[in-house]
């Protein structure tokens, strides 16, 4: 009978890539936030009524044409920044829940969770054709 032995378990390199991870994590979130708060928040919500906005005029940065009428907000957009954020993440993880689940030091079945919500949240705002 063989004996086929396992590689010793290196404690010093997991933690090291756990520490990668979290940086990697830090570093996404911080970019997240900084981007949010250079720019204006955009208003999803009527501060009145609560009921969704619609955007009624775009204007060019560059040359300050502007077009007006009344178009809807698109599904994602009306998302809290937080699922935004999160399905950034799930974007450029490539889909990878499990890489996610990694970077947000939580479990697969958390992430799992998060994202069949997100989904419900998405069809429930997404206009029927």
């Amino acid at each position: 009978m063989e004996s086929f032995l396992l590689p010793k378990f290196n404690k010093v390199n997991f933690y090291i890539n756990f520490i990668k991870l979290k940086i990697n994590f830090i570093y996404i979130c911080i970019n997240i936030t900084t981007h949010v708060m250079q720019k204006p928040k955009l208003p999803t919500a009527c501060p009145s009524c609560s009921n969704t906005l619609n955007v009624s005029q775009l204007t060019c940065p560059s040359c300050s044409t502007q077009v007006s009428g009344n178009f809807t907000l698109p599904s994602l957009v009306r998302l809290p920044e937080e699922d935004q954020a999160f399905i950034l993440q799930f974007f450029l993880t490539s889909g990878s829940l499990k890489e996610m689940a990694s970077i947000m030091g939580i479990s697969y079945p958390t992430v799992r969770n998060r994202l069949d919500d997100l989904i419900e949240k998405v069809k429930a705002n997404t206009p029927k054709d």
